[in-house]
């Protein structure tokens, strides 16, 4: 923990050291929150988040590969990882403070749209069990999300391809189990597209905003999320 903390506080306060982190904050802010009211939160005549809860897991699919994708690039661009690797600080500790920073930055995005609930407790009677057990799944979700660009991000110098790959992997991740591609593979059998669901973000997720907390779906996105930090800290390494 001693090791992490540092390492944390430095990433974390980095990102508002300078305007980007602001403009990251606020675009994701009003994008989502626009989203939600030109798309059906007034007409649909019921207090809940569900069109903020649908459009989500795609904003999400850009806005974290843009803060992930810094983590370990702009390290190596800059050369300021091998000064890192010399410290007193191990690479597992170092991963683990850069993601707990970022998923830390990720969090206050989502907490910034809390006011869209506050709204739909003002025009009607929500059930706030089921609007915590969406943001507790989307903190879980952007976690998950985050460990994939962090992955992508140790992988090469360049943030625009560590963004570019991010994206590719978030949307294919985010693609699966929805209803767009299980239209598509409507033909296969019932077993083989459930097999499939079991690695979708967007069921576990949509199966959180109904208010169901799963272990299933806790475990899915942590386990990702230790996985993809593991491999991350083996690719480091690797490198150092």
């Amino acid at each position: 923990m001693k090791q992490i903390s540092p390492v944390f506080k430095k990433e974390f306060f980095g990102y508002f050291r300078s305007p980007v982190g602001y403009v990251i904050l606020a675009v994701f802010t009003m994008l989502l929150t626009g989203l939600a009211f030109f798309t059906g939160y007034y007409e649909s005549n019921t207090a809940n988040l569900d069109t903020v809860w649908n459009f989500l897991p795609w904003i999400f699919m850009v806005f974290i590969p843009a803060t992930g994708m810094r983590l370990w690039a702009e390290e190596k661009r800059s050369g300021s990882i091998e000064l890192l690797f010399t410290l007193p600080v191990s690479i597992v500790s170092a991963v683990v403070g850069k993601f707990l920073a970022a998923w830390l930055f990720i969090s206050i995005g989502i907490a910034l749209t809390f006011p869209l609930a506050m709204t739909t407790s003002y025009l009607g009677n929500p059930d706030w069990g089921i609007i915590m057990a969406g943001y507790f799944g989307s903190v879980l979700m952007a976690g998950s999300y985050l460990a994939i660009s962090s992955v992508c991000s140790a992988m090469t110098q360049n943030q625009v391809i560590s963004f570019v790959l991010s994206v590719l992997i978030c949307f294919c991740v985010t693609l699966v189990g929805s209803d767009i591609l299980l239209s598509v593979l409507g033909g296969l059998p019932t077993g083989l597209l459930e097999f499939i669901g079991n690695f979708s973000f967007y069921i576990h997720f949509q199966t959180m905003t109904r208010g169901l907390i799963e272990m299933s779906a806790i475990s899915f996105f942590g386990l990702l999320t230790i996985a993809c930090l593991g491999i991350n800290v083996v690719i480091l390494e690797r490198q150092s």
